[in-house]
């Protein structure tokens, strides 16, 4: 089966002509999966998840594919850093879980949900596709969504600001053997407390917050795509590229980061009624395995932020 990008109505095409960029879709794309999701599916109206970072080690994509399984949507924003192109030149790392995540997504997108891919800095080589589709998944370069109750956001993967704020040194960290070596020691942290039945506690997590560096990163970053949705004239701004999930006002717009699938496993949803939470999967899937454990009822998917 062959599938051409496809340039959007609405958007100049100034890319190459469509038929030089055809593609065949692999065969593995198109393998049924005997996933079966346990209970009914959430909807929302739009899904945000960023940060995946598939093709390295430290990607979270058999808990990815539980998430995506969960739900249904009328959109979903792949917002960049799916794929780690950095990783994936250095050496090849792709285990079937990976392939999931693509087939996961690439069905919503045959089944009418709405997907649009935000290219970040670890998959910009994406980038040069922007304004044109691949499978149904729309290659935007950033996005103007608007919520059911009427507000606009501005929708980026982040990195653009990357030379503006100070203390970007934390996001080369998030790239180098010392991050690796951190989530390892997370991973086999955890393990030991799942084994006496405690909750999950993100080493990595504190490492960050504890280090003054990357507080004042984070915090510029804020305050620097905060001001940046001001002067496009929006409410509001989705971003991830620092692997922090947040809510929070900044003067008058509204901050939200998905977070990311390596050390935290969260999303950002809107309902139906234009209301933002966050969700913590990793905490979800957690409580289920320690509820399914101690037999009691497994609890419902957690909200760690909403606004």
């Amino acid at each position: 089966m062959t599938t051409a990008f496809v340039s959007r109505t609405d958007r100049k095409n100034t890319q190459p002509p469509v038929k030089s960029l055809a593609r065949k879709i692999p065969d593995w794309i198109n393998d049924p999966q005997s996933y079966q999701a346990e209970g009914p599916k959430k909807s929302y109206r739009t899904v945000f998840i960023s940060d995946v970072h598939l093709g390295t080690p430290g990607c979270s994509a058999t808990q990815l594919v539980d998430f995506l399984h969960s739900f249904e949507c009328e959109t979903l924003y792949l917002v960049g850093d799916i794929v780690d192109g950095w990783q994936i030149r250095r050496g090849w790392y792709w285990p079937s879980s990976h392939n999931d995540v693509i087939r996961s997504i690439l069905k919503f997108a045959r089944r009418g949900t709405r997907v649009i891919y935000i290219p970040g800095n670890h998959d910009e080589a994406f980038r040069d596709y922007t304004g044109l589709e691949f499978g149904g998944v729309e290659m935007v370069e950033e996005d103007i969504h608007e919520t059911a109750d009427g507000r606009r956001l501005l929708v980026l993967h982040g990195d653009k600001f990357d030379g503006v704020v100070l203390y970007a040194k934390w996001l080369a960290f998030l790239g180098d053997h010392a991050y690796t070596a951190l989530l390892k020691a997370n991973s086999v942290w955890n393990f030991a407390r799942r084994k006496l039945g405690l909750p999950y506690w993100s080493l990595s997590a504190y490492a960050k917050h504890r280090v003054k560096n990357a507080v004042n990163f984070i915090g510029r970053f804020e305050e620097t795509v905060a001001h940046a949705a001001a002067e496009h004239g929006v409410d509001g701004v989705v971003c991830g590229h620092i692997h922090t999930a947040e809510i929070r006002r900044i003067g008058d717009i509204m901050y939200y980061n998905d977070g990311d699938w390596v050390e935290s496993c969260t999303a950002l949803v809107e309902d139906h009624a234009g209301a933002m939470s966050l969700i913590d999967w990793r905490a979800e899937t957690w409580e289920k395995e320690l509820a399914k454990s101690s037999g009691k009822a497994p609890v419902p998917g957690r909200v760690v932020a909403t606004a």
